[in-house]
Order: structure tokens, then sequence, then C-alpha cells
């Protein structure tokens, strides 16, 4: 397995969450930091790219980081953000890049070695939870039919793609005016599968102010 270089986006406003999640403070260390000091210690990782909004300090990240190789700021859409830190990468520096959150604090190594190896044999791959609850389709009002949850899985992050890939589906997304909902659905827009690897539980986006208080019960575990 090759390292892989990891965009780590981090560019969001917080409008539901009520304040910048990723400066959040979690057992004395930001959001942020908690998210690069994972993949600086993972010996899966070679380059870590930032990106931020234009008023956080990314010299500040650099001085503390030495895989973050690059720090550029974000655009409107997190789409934008991925593009401009993946302009970053060179086309022969990385077999492997991954994207991850910003606002996930307890990426592991295990789920990043996961990614990465399926990513090399299938060209992308996620990490995905299957759903627990039964989900049911509305127009908003009223339930139009029960989906077999047995099909459907919460998707997470660092998603992984063979660097061409994710170059196409990033340059075809731009051309179509697409705005994907993640990079997967941005391959899987082209007609490639994209692989399922086990996610982790664990591995929460912050979205609201009781993630930030889950996540903190489990540190204290």
């Amino acid at each position: 397995m090759n390292k892989a270089n990891v965009i780590v986006v981090a560019a969001g406003e917080g409008q539901r969450f009520g304040s910048t999640k990723q400066t959040a403070v979690l057992n004395g260390k930001t959001v942020l930091a908690w998210c690069l000091e994972a993949f600086e210690q993972s010996r899966s990782i070679s380059r870590v790219i930032l990106v931020l909004r234009r008023d956080m300090r990314g010299d500040f990240f650099k001085t503390q980081f030495s895989k973050i190789s690059d720090v550029v700021v974000g655009g409107e859409k997190r789409q934008d953000s991925v593009t401009a830190g993946f302009q970053k990468i060179e086309p022969g520096g990385a077999g492997i890049v991954l994207v991850h959150d910003g606002v996930r604090p307890l990426v592991g190594e295990d789920l990043i070695i996961r990614v990465i190896k399926a990513a090399e044999k299938f060209g992308a791959a996620v990490p995905a939870i299957p759903i627990r609850d039964t989900v049911k389709r509305s127009d908003g009002c009223w339930i139009l039919r029960t989906e077999d949850r047995s099909m459907l899985y919460r998707t997470q992050t660092p998603q992984g793609f063979q660097f061409e890939i994710l170059k196409k589906a990033l340059r075809t997304a731009k051309g179509q005016n697409l705005d994907g909902t993640d990079e997967a659905s941005l391959v899987e827009n082209m007609g490639i599968q994209v692989s399922l690897v086990p996610g982790d539980p664990e591995n929460i986006k912050i979205t609201t102010p009781l993630d930030l208080k889950i996540i903190e019960a489990l540190l204290e575990n």
C-alpha cells in the first residue's frame, strides 16, 4: 500500500452549529487540530492539503503540523473547496487522494488504511455505516413508502480516489454545472462504481452542539 495525499476541507461557515465548528474546543484542542493530528501521526499519509476560510490563520497550522504542504482558501461550495485543494496535488505525486471533513476529529488509522486499500483496488472508495432505523420516504406531509433499509448506508469521510478518477470527476462536474453532496457522487455521475468499506461509528461529523458533546464523552472514555 502506497501513502496517500489528503485534502482536509475546513472552510465551512457552521451555520447550523451557530459558530465555526472547526475551531470549537475539545479537551483543550480545536476540532480541526484533532483531525490534523490524526493525519500527522498516520503512517499512511504523506501530505496534507488544508482548505480553510479566508479569515483563518493557515500559517499557524503549518507550523504545528509538518505534513501540511499547502494551505488554500476554500470556495463558496464544498466542491469549490475540494477543487482548490486538489489543484495543489502534482499529477505524478499521488496515486490515491483522500478527501476528509475537517469536522470529523476522531478519524482513525484503521479507517484510513481501509479506504486507501479499497481505492487502490477499485479506483474509488467511501466508508459507510448501515442505517439501523426504519426509513420513510415522504412528500413533506404524508408517508409515501417505507424504504428497504438493508440497502441504505450513511457515508463518511475520508473518501478515497485514484488521482485521475477524482481529477476527471471534478472537471466533469464543473462542465455540467453539477453540485454533488460529496466527491463519491461526482464519480458516480461518470458511471464509475464506488466501493463501500466499513465505516467507524465514532467517526462523527460535528453538525450540532450535541455532536460536540457526544465526541467529548467518547474522548473521556
